[in-house]
C-alpha cells in the first residue's frame, strides 16, 4: 500500500460561477440578479447559474423551464465561449508566473503544484491568497482555492468557502478532515455511487475507512482501491503540466440527424458499450471523458471532464457523458456523437480508436 505524502503543496483554484460571473461583469444590468447561462424558459438546459440564481435552486444541467419555475425572475443569456476562453487564458498566465506545474481541468479550474515555486514562498496558503487577488485585480472576477498535500483534498477544500474564499487542510488535519466528510462530498463519488454507499452503510469518511480493501473491491471494483487509499489521505497523482492526449474512442454517424437529447442518450449508451469492450480488451482505463458532437452544419464541439480515479465501466462513463450532454443547449441537430477516454493508465504511444460507420 502507498503511504501518505505530507510534503507536497497543492493548490486547486476554482473560479466562482465563472460563466455567469463573466456575463455579469460584462453587462452591469445583470449584476446582483439571478442569471442562467444557456437554455431558455421554453427549451434547452442551463449550463451555469449565478449565485443569485442558485439560491432558488437553479443549477447546471436542469431544464430552462424548471429553472424558470424555481426562479420566475431568472434572466437567460446565451453562452459566449470565445469570451470565456479569453479570460481563462489570462488566468492561466497568472498561474505560470508561480509554477510551471499547472494542470487545467477546464476553463475555470486548475491544479497548481507549488511545493517548489517561482516566488520562493514556502506558504501555499499565502500563494493562493496572492493568486486569487491577482485574478481579481486583472480580470475583475473572484476565485476560490483549496490548499492541501494532494489534489484530492485540495479539490474538496476549494468548495468549502465559496465564493471568494479559501481553505487550507494541513498535513496533520487531512485524516480528521476526511473522516468527518460526508461521503457525497468525496470528489469522484457521483449520485449513483453515493446511493450505493448509503445502502452499504457508508455515510461519512470514517464509515468508508472502516471497510476492508476486499470489501470495497467486491462492491466497487478497481475504484475500491482508490476509495481505500484516499480516505487515508493517500493520493499521489502528480500535477501534470502536459495533459495526456492518448485516447480510446468510439463514435457513431447517424443516418438521420438527431434533435432530441433523449434520443442522443440512447445512442450514447450503445457507443459506451462499444467503448467499454475495447477498453476491456486492452485492459485500459482513463480519467478524462470527452463527448464529441458534430452538428448538421458539420461544425464540431467537444466537452470534457476529468475524474480523480481511472474508470472503464460504461455506467460510470455514461454518468459523466450525460452531465456533459446537458451542459449546454444544442445549437443545431446532431449528425455524429462520440465518446473518448483519455489520460490513460498506459504509456503506449499509439491512439486506439474504434469508428462505428453508418450510411449517410
Amino acid at each position: 500500500m502507498q503511504a501518505l505524502n505530507p510534503n507536497r503543496k497543492i493548490i486547486h483554484i476554482d473560479m466562482d460561477a465563472f460563466y455567469a460571473s463573466v456575463e455579469q461583469m460584462d453587462n452591469p444590468l445583470l449584476r446582483g440578479k439571478p442569471v442562467a447561462v444557456g437554455g431558455s424558459e421554453n427549451r434547452g438546459v442551463v449550463a451555469a447559474a449565478s449565485y443569485e440564481a442558485r439560491k432558488f435552486g437553479v443549477r447546471s444541467a436542469i431544464s430552462g423551464a424548471l429553472a424558470k419555475k424555481y426562479c420566475p425572475e431568472l434572466i437567460f443569456v446565451q453562452p459566449r465561449f470565445d469570451r470565456y476562453r479569453e479570460i481563462s487564458n489570462k488566468i492561466r498566465k497568472i498561474f505560470y508566473e508561480y509554477t510551471d506545474l499547472v494542470e487545467p481541468l477546464s476553463l475555470d479550474e486548475a491544479y497548481l503544484d507549488v511545493t517548489k515555486n517561482k516566488k520562493g514562498n514556502p506558504s501555499a496558503s499565502l500563494l493562493a491568497q496572492e493568486i486569487r487577488l491577482r485574478i481579481l485585480n486583472e480580470t475583475g472576477l473572484t476565485a476560490s482555492a483549496g490548499i492541501s498535500i494532494n489534489k484530492f483534498v485540495a479539490k474538496i477544500a476549494s468548495d468549502y468557502n465559496k465564493p471568494n474564499g479559501q481553505k487550507t487542510v494541513n498535513s496533520d488535519e487531512v485524516i480528521p478532515f476526511l473522516e468527518e466528510l460526508p461521503i457525497r462530498k468525496f470528489y469522484g463519488v457521483g449520485k449513483v455511487t453515493t446511493e450505493k454507499m448509503y445502502q452499504l452503510g457508508i455515510f461519512t469518511g470514517v464509515d468508508l475507512k472502516s471497510k476492508k480493501l476486499d470489501f470495497l473491491e467486491k462492491h466497487f471494483g478497481k475504484s475500491g482501491n482508490f476509495y481505500f487509499d484516499v480516505v487515508r489521505g493517500i493520493h499521489n497523482s502528480e500535477v501534470k503540466s502536459d495533459r495526456i492526449s492518448k485516447s480510446v474512442a468510439a463514435e457513431h454517424t447517424f443516418y438521420n440527424n438527431l434533435s432530441s437529447e433523449i434520443f442522443m442518450m440512447e445512442k450514447l449508451e450503445s457507443i459506451a458499450i462499444s467503448l467499454e469492450k475495447r477498453l476491456k480488451k486492452y485492459n485500459i482505463a482513463g480519467k478524462t471523458v470527452t463527448l464529441k458532437i458534430k452538428f448538421s452544419d458539420f461544425t464540431q464541439q467537444t466537452r470534457s471532464k476529468t475524474v480523480p480515479c481511472f474508470i472503464s465501466d460504461k455506467r460510470l462513463i455514461l454518468e459523466i457523458v450525460k452531465e456533459l450532454l446537458f451542459q449546454e443547449r444544442m445549437k443545431d441537430s446532431v449528425r455524429l456523437l462520440g465518446i473518448s477516454l483519455s489520460n490513460l493508465n498506459t504509456e503506449e504511444k499509439k491512439i486506439l480508436g474504434v469508428q462505428l460507420k453508418f450510411a449517410f
